[in-house]
């Protein structure tokens, strides 16, 4: 069976790694680069960065902070916000990321994933999705959650795997900061609809909903979290030591 990945997610604005509900009602957390070497310090086996007004605002990530970050890891780091050329990939990756995650830039142009993939390999494209239901359907959402894009979301996901992205990050809009635990349903059938790794993300609110996620879903890559790590309310070696014990494995 796989390791399992735990993984915090720093979500930054102006600077500051943030914290909102349903992607609404943004709180100041923390320094990005502080909390980055913090949870590459006790056992974080990746970490997620996304500058998450990029799309939104127009502009490129800021390339000074995640330098910054990058130097004081010692885990993957995977940067997404503002990924809309492949240039955008080379600047990233140059400023010490191990993969790119790309979201609002693939919905407007899709072969934006095929290309990057051709230059830096499957493994490097992390294709990131914001997903809601609506009416019944799983919609992708872009610009941070903003905008639906009208596109059924299980097809997208199959149709930019076969791209070329080497893996996927599920973020549920519908459980995002609400705490009340992964959104099964929803990862099950991206689960079951691609053969690369998932990562589940949104709704995290305790160490037992990762132990949830792992129990119902066996093939499940990986769970992604920021709220409550950031303040304290899970610690990632308890977490990792809870899901040791239920026979899940993880690297301790």
């Amino acid at each position: 069976m796989i390791t399992k990945r735990i993984i915090p997610c720093l979500d930054v604005k102006n600077g500051r790694v943030v914290k909102g509900t349903n992607f609404q009602g943004l709180s100041d957390v923390s320094s990005p680069i502080e909390l980055a070497k913090y949870y590459s310090d006790v056992g974080a086996d990746e970490l997620v960065f996304y500058d998450i007004t990029a799309s939104a605002e127009g502009r490129a990530l800021f390339t000074d902070i995640l330098k910054e970050v990058a130097s004081n890891v010692f885990i993957p780091l995977t940067v997404g916000g503002g990924i809309n050329t492949v240039e955008d990939f080379d600047r990233v990756l140059k400023c010490g990321a191990d993969k790119v995650s790309v979201n609002s830039g693939a919905i407007k142009n899709p072969n934006l994933v095929r290309e990057a993939a051709q230059i830096y390999g499957d493994q490097c494209v992390v294709l990131s999705v914001d997903i809601k239901r609506v009416g019944g359907e799983f919609r992708v959402f872009a610009k941070g959650g903003r905008e639906d894009t009208g596109l059924e979301a299980i097809g997208w996901i199959k149709r930019c795997v076969e791209m070329g992205a080497g893996e996927v990050v599920v973020n549920s809009i519908d459980t995002d900061g609400v705490k009340k635990g992964f959104d099964i349903e929803m990862l099950k059938a991206v689960r079951a609809a691609v053969n690369v790794p998932v990562i589940a993300s949104g709704g995290a609110g305790n160490a037992e909903h990762f132990q949830e996620l792992f129990t119902k879903i066996p093939d499940m890559d990986a769970g992604l979290a920021a709220s409550i790590f950031h303040f304290g309310e899970v610690a990632i070696p308890d977490l990792k030591a809870l899901l040791k014990s239920n026979g899940i494995i993880v690297r301790l």
